[in-house]
């Protein structure tokens, strides 16, 4: 029985019970928990994530991914994130992403550069880049136009978009000794620099930007002048030896000065970018331009060694124009020589001081050409005349003066010519020099021997006559009466007198005695001496500047 097979039938019955419902259990939690905050963070991420930018460069030098930053105002706002080559290799592509709060600094004119240690005219700057590395610097623009595209700046720039003040731009012929970071003046104050410089795309000149600070830059108006200061400005001319120089600076690193003319009316500050010229110096800046000039021309019979072209033409200390051209005129049929000075005349500054401005009213009262020509013909008829003179004897400079000389003989002035002649007289140093060759004629035409040899026979025969009244004295003395012998004696011995005095004249003027050759010897030095001031005369008109260099080494030897 108890190796009996057990009976399948008798294995107990399964009982089904119905299913419970499961509970969500502690450890489903934390996942879901884990789940909703990592959602959460990614949306924040998403939400708070900055815009991404490139910049571009020439070099990546100091540059690191993932570690350079950029900041404005010394706030980081951005992260460099890579940096690769551009596609023609010529250039770096830096990616960087910026805080959400910089996205408004993204527009067309903003600026990006590199900050490191960097040492120029302007000065040292970058110098705490030193320990900290380099860095992306930033200049917000200005402009309405978004943009996620920049190509960066090779320096920091001079001005950024926060500092108060304005920008213009001067036309020149050339930089000279200007570049970025050179001053810009204002009465001897520096109130801006040179921010750009480029040349003309027509190859003719170079366009300067300068950035004047607030509030100097409200002195700029459409009568300012700018000029170029650089180094010292040493001018010779008629006026004599000036010397002009801003600042130390400007000797160094050049300079440019502005300044507005001399009784302007009142004028509004001028505009944002407007145009100037820069003049080379002060003296041109300050040339006022003449809307109105009259030519003329004077015939001179001396030298005009020492004019040049563009002297002044001057009325009683004041200049009224300049010479224009001049050259040497000869008459073929009696080859004689004169030399005809074309000059410029500007009416309006003989006209009243409230009209320089105006230029309007200044036609009116002006007049027509032939209207101001008729004035210029009763000028003339009241004695006005054209003279050489010479504005400094160490430059040796000429300048043409005009004046009235009533003494002179009358002349007229032909208007109907094409160039109307105002007469001339001889210049004060041709007249020096006429009168000095004067005194040497008078003097060579003086018989200095046929003098000598008349008072040398004049005191022959008086020397005779002291002969004869000698022997009459002497005849008188053997028949007179011996009582007049005390008065013959007294006679004699005043003779005797007499005659030693003569004999001594006569040995003074004998040929060979020490006084003519003394006379003889004083008239030649003085001779010379007039011979050699008319030569000096001579030399200095053709030599002005060896009354400062003297001589050169090959006429001194």
């Amino acid at each position: 029985m108890a190796d009996r097979e057990p009976d399948p039938l008798d294995l107990p019955e399964a009982v089904t019970e119905p299913r419970r419902r499961m509970l969500p259990g502690v450890v489903w939690i934390i996942p879901l928990i884990a789940v909703l905050v990592g959602g959460w963070l990614a949306v924040k991420a998403v939400l708070e994530k900055g815009p991404m930018i490139t910049i571009t460069f020439k070099t990546a030098e100091g540059l690191e991914p993932g570690k350079t930053k950029i900041k404005y105002k010394d706030v980081e706002i951005g992260l460099i994130k890579t940096i690769t080559l551009s596609r023609d290799h010529k250039s770096v592509v830096l990616t960087a992403e910026l805080s959400k709060e910089a996205e408004a600094f993204l527009v067309a004119d903003t600026r990006f550069w590199v900050v490191r240690p960097r040492i120029g005219l302007g000065g040292v700057s970058g110098l705490g880049t030193l320990l900290s590395g380099a860095y992306i610097g930033l200049d917000v623009g200005h402009s309405k136009e978004s943009q996620h595209a920049f190509v960066g700046l090779e320096d920091p720039p001079l001005v950024t978009g926060e500092d108060p003040g304005r920008h213009f731009v001067l036309h020149a012929q050339d930089l000279g000794s200007l570049d970025l970071t050179s001053p810009v003046y204002f009465r001897r104050v520096q109130v801006g620099e040179v921010v750009a410089r480029q040349l003309d795309p027509d190859s003719k000149g170079v366009t300067l930007k300068v950035f004047i600070r607030a509030p100097y830059d409200q002195y700029v108006n459409e009568y300012t002048r700018f000029w170029n200061a650089s180094g010292i400005d040493v001018s010779l001319s008629a006026s004599g030896v000036e010397v002009r120089t801003e600042s130390v600076i400007s000797l160094l690193v050049g300079g440019i000065a502005f300044q507005t003319l001399p009784d302007a009316p009142p004028a509004p500050p001028a505009e944002e970018n407007v145009a100037f010229t820069l003049f080379g110096d002060q003296a041109q800046a300050f040339k006022r331009p003449d809307a109105l000039a009259d030519t003329y021309v004077l015939i001179f019979q001396e030298s005009v060694r020492g004019l040049s072209v563009g002297a002044p033409v001057d009325f009683r200390g004041v200049t009224v124009g300049e010479v224009v051209r001049f050259g040497v005129a000869i008459d073929p049929t009696t080859l004689h020589a004169s030399m005809p000075v074309e000059i410029k005349i500007f009416p309006h500054r003989l006209a009243a001081h409230q009209l320089q401005f105006d230029r309007e009213r200044m036609l009116q009262v002006l007049g027509s050409e032939e209207a101001r020509h008729r004035r210029m013909a009763q000028f003339v008829a009241n004695g006005l005349r054209g003279q050489l003179r010479s504005g400094n004897l160490l430059t040796g400079q000429l300048y043409v003066a005009l004046d009235f000389f009533p003494d002179q003989p009358r002349a007229r002035l032909e208007i109907t010519k094409t160039l109307p002649e105002i007469p001339t007289i001889p210049g004060t140093f041709a007249q020096l020099q006429d009168s000095l060759a004067s005194v040497m004629k008078k003097l060579d035409k003086i018989q200095f021997e046929e003098i000598d040899s008349s008072a040398r026979k004049a005191l022959a025969s008086l020397d005779q006559a002291l002969k004869d009244a000698d022997g009459l004295l002497k005849h008188v003395d053997a028949d007179v009466v011996p009582t007049l012998g005390k008065a013959v004696d007294d006679v004699r011995r005043a003779l005797d007198d007499a005659s030693r005095t003569l004999k001594s004249t006569d040995g003074v003027l004998a040929p060979d005695s020490a006084l003519q050759t003394q006379l003889r010897d004083a008239l030649r030095e003085a001779e010379r001496t007039l011979r050699s001031v008319r030569e000096l005369a001579d030399y200095l008109e053709r030599h002005p500047e060896s009354l400062i260099r003297g001589k050169p080494a090959e006429e001194v030897k």
